[in-house]
């Protein structure tokens, strides 16, 4: 029984961890869709944090493939995975643009 719920738990985690990965890949493929650095994006909403090796390999892994992502589709997947500063950021990117 214990170790059921220890294997559900790693699941979940497992998971999640997937699928922030694919949250971080979309990220990227807005930016460069909407020809924005991913990085000075991302250091533009979190100023003081390290290098995010998930992004840097995002970056490098991207098979130069374009996806349109709707800027509101990007900002509901930034805000469901916590990251609201970085929602705000592409949202003033987004606005930007639009004028």
């Amino acid at each position: 029984m214990e170790m059921d719920r220890a294997e559900q738990m790693r699941r979940v985690i497992e998971q999640y961890q997937q699928d922030e990965e694919t949250m971080i890949r979309l990220f990227v493929k807005w930016c460069f869709a909407n020809e924005v650095d991913p990085v000075a994006l991302y250091t533009k909403a979190y100023p003081g944090q390290p290098k995010n090796e998930a992004l840097a390999s995002a970056i490098v892994e991207d098979d130069g493939e374009p996806l349109e992502i709707s800027d509101a589709t990007m900002l509901e997947l930034l805000q469901l995975f916590g990251n609201d500063d970085l929602a705000f950021v592409l949202a003033e990117e987004s606005d930007k643009k639009s004028r």
